[in-house]
């Protein structure tokens, strides 16, 4: 897994964005993902990709016992001891595609806008099956695949330089895209829905609960956040592993 996050530039940029300064309430999707999640009092919680540890401060808040946050970047492990420092988080560097995903550990897996940089969506589902006690959430927002499938993620603009349209191709050959984001290359890789949806009912998960994300009302004012309305940026998938079924001898 690349990561871009410890990279200077990119990581003085990200640090100017709304959802860096303001934390849960400057993400757009974040009216949509708070419903979404179980209840969390007395749970334990891992976060795949924490960033800041917005969503861990959010689980310490929700009463989790708890709360591990995992992330490849040094700089971001770093900032999410300075800004949310419950002393039920614990924070530790680590690439999620490596953790060692303990046998049923966790009772919720979240994961927020990092799973679009990992190559094998299998894989992490398969692991985080594994970790999760029988009627755990794994409770995940990838980039939308129509976000994703055309390599540089953006508008195809008019002679004036307003949007006109989203492009979509490629779209049925998952694998690595390149784009700009915050002034530098940043490495993804477009995942399919079905790849998505259906990778987690083979590793054995129900599908609970599916949002694309779209701006709240109040975000409407917002320059250029009417344009979010145009086409999905992200998805936001709700899954239970299943409960053990106890069969009675005879």
């Amino acid at each position: 897994m690349k990561n871009e996050y410890d990279n200077e530039t990119f990581f003085n940029q990200y640090a100017q964005m709304s959802r860096s300064r303001e934390g849960l309430a400057g993400a757009g999707e974040w009216h949509q993902l708070k419903e979404m999640f179980p209840p969390l009092a007395g749970k334990k919680v891992l976060d795949l990709g924490c960033g800041y540890g917005w969503h861990c401060e959010y689980a310490a808040e929700q009463g989790a016992a708890q709360i591990l946050g995992i992330d490849l970047s040094e700089r971001m492990i770093a900032e999410a001891k300075k800004r949310n420092t419950n002393e039920r988080i614990t924070y530790r560097v680590s690439d999620l595609e490596n953790y060692e995903y303990p046998e049923e550990t966790w009772d919720c897996v979240i994961s927020n806008l990092a799973l679009h940089y990992i190559e094998s969506l299998n894989n992490v589902y398969r692991n985080v099956y594994r970790t999760l006690n029988p009627g755990g959430t794994f409770l995940f927002n990838i980039e939308h695949p129509v976000f994703t499938a055309r390599e540089g993620q953006d508008w195809i603009y008019d002679e004036k330089g307003n949007p006109m349209y989203w492009p979509v191709d490629e779209y049925f050959y998952p694998g690595r895209r390149h784009t700009r984001f915050l002034g530098c290359d940043v490495e993804k890789y477009h995942h399919t829905l079905t790849q998505i949806l259906n990778g987690l009912i083979r590793n054995g998960f129900e599908i609970e609960w599916v949002e694309e994300a779209r701006p709240s009302e109040d975000m409407m004012q917002i320059p250029d956040m009417k344009d979010e309305m145009r086409r999905p940026m992200m998805l936001m998938v709700r899954a239970k592993k299943k409960e053990e079924i106890c069969h009675a001898g005879r």
